[in-house]
């Protein structure tokens, strides 16, 4: 039946599957981008700083990296279906309690604790559901194609949107717009989702193991954030984060030489397409946040544009996003999935390589605007193909872990972009500091390209993958 029907579902059944999916993909995406184009408005009304926004979005994102492999994980005891429900729960309460706000610390609560918890609950689910639902590689592509291209919209689109919002009404209002599309969400699930596994919460949880790789996430990019404030603070956090996750690593070896069950199963990593498809994951996530603060940051702080004023230059990314997204079908039908990654590195970089030398030279802000489409096109040509690659290399029975895997190594690529990026242009807030912040996503976007590069030319066909 390959993606027409799978047990029992048609071809309408899984479309109708697929619009919560993506809604919801979409909204978390749009979560980690539309506070960009709010950093004044935000930063006035809550008494606080760009540094302190910057420290929510940071947070959300980090939140979100952190529990996402946990979060995994959980699908399999308390089942895909349910944890997506309780995910978009948690995720509309914070952004209620963000909309409500009286100062940074409420703000930190709702959106970067609470939308961050409910993120990385209700996202490996989406995934899950995805890989388990859609069996063949074209099937799998179009799927993944029309989430991913949400995903990347609800990024790229998120300060559009955003700026638009907080321009009419208010900042709080875009909370408000994610609560509302949350509701709405819960309620086509309700309707169209069932989960193809039953869950079993007989099994074993690995709680050291979550606290183990949750602490050394947010200890290592704590001591990046700290960079601008005191360097051997920022290597006490790096080096302690290092050595929590070694100790993560140590903790799921020994669980597995006595046969218990870890958080994650060492298999994961002795799969060379699907570890090297996760750092293209990660940079590629790394490079479009990275860009969407220092540009909206620059361009506020900067340049002295409003919100609506910097969403509408941001048009030109989601526009690329969307073009490159609608044809990942067609792309995978007759492009290797290594192809359309390689490709997809060199356009973005060359589009970083003109948002440097065009915004230097010029005084207008849309010298802005030929860069980001460029950027758009390259990272929405390869989200899908990434995620398909990492998805397609393992069987059922380890969708969950790979799942939150890799939603993790995404969302720290979210993370460490904000965090690098924005903590290199907040240190000057000039034009040179934003310069420096660009040129330093590009020599990281060198590392992605070089990951892509190494992806072997003849990848495993899903149904036969990571049976290795």
């Amino acid at each position: 039946m390959a993606g027409d029907a799978v047990a029992g579902r048609t071809k309408r059944e899984l479309r109708r599957v697929l619009v919560p999916l993506a809604l919801a993909q979409f909204i978390c995406s749009f979560a980690g981008s539309n506070m960009n184009v709010m950093i004044n408005d935000m930063s006035k009304d809550l008494d606080t700083t760009v540094e302190g926004i910057q420290t929510a979005i940071t947070i959300f994102l980090l939140v979100m990296a952190a529990l996402m492999i946990p979060g995994g994980k959980l699908t399999d005891l308390w089942g895909r279906k349910r944890l997506f429900i309780i995910g978009l729960a948690l995720y509309g309460v914070g952004a209620l309690m963000s909309a409500l706000a009286p100062n940074l610390f409420v703000l930190i609560l709702g959106n970067s604790i609470l939308e961050g918890v409910g993120t990385a609950l209700l996202i490996p689910p989406v995934y899950i559901l995805t890989t388990m639902l859609f069996t063949d590689v074209i099937s799998r592509a179009r799927a993944f194609g029309v989430i991913s291209g949400m995903g990347g919209v609800g990024a790229a689109a998120g300060p559009l949107i955003g700026g638009l919002i907080t321009t009419a009404i208010s900042w709080r209002a875009a909370f408000v717009f994610q609560a509302l599309v949350v509701a709405i969400i819960i309620v086509l699930s309700l309707r169209a989702l069932q989960d193809p596994v039953p869950a079993d919460p007989t099994k074993p949880f690995d709680t050291v193991g979550a606290v183990l790789s949750a602490a050394g996430l947010v200890v290592l990019v704590t001591g990046i954030m700290l960079a601008d404030n005191d360097l051997l603070l920022m290597a006490l956090f790096m080096a302690a984060g290092a050595l929590l996750l070694l100790w993560f690593f140590l903790h799921v070896r020994a669980k597995e030489r006595k046969g218990e069950q870890p958080l994650l199963s060492t298999r994961l990593f002795r799969n060379r397409a699907s570890n090297l498809g996760l750092v293209t994951q990660n940079v590629q996530w790394l490079i479009l946040l990275g860009t969407s603060f220092v540009v909206s940051a620059y361009l506020q702080v900067v340049r002295g544009y409003n919100a609506i004023e910097t969403g509408v230059i941001f048009t030109a990314a989601t526009a690329g996003i969307l073009v490159s997204s609608i044809a990942a079908e067609r792309f995978a039908k007759r492009r290797k999935q290594r192809t359309l990654i390689i490709v997809g590195f060199i356009v973005t970089l060359c589009g970083i390589a003109l948002l440097v030398s065009m915004v230097s030279g010029s005084p207008t802000a849309w010298a802005f605007a030929p860069g980001l489409l460029l950027i758009g096109l390259g990272v929405g040509a390869m989200l899908t193909p990434s995620v398909n690659l990492v998805q397609s290399s393992f069987p059922d029975e380890l969708q969950g872990e790979i799942s939150g895997l890799s939603r993790s190594v995404s969302n720290l690529g979210s993370s460490l972009g904000t965090a690098v990026a924005g903590t290199i242009l907040v240190a000057g807030l000039v034009t040179w500091s934003y310069g420096l912040a660009m040129i330093t996503l590009a020599a990281l976007g060198l590392v992605g390209l070089a990951a892509a590069i190494m992806l072997p030319v003849n990848l495993v066909p899903a149904k036969d993958a990571a049976s290795t």
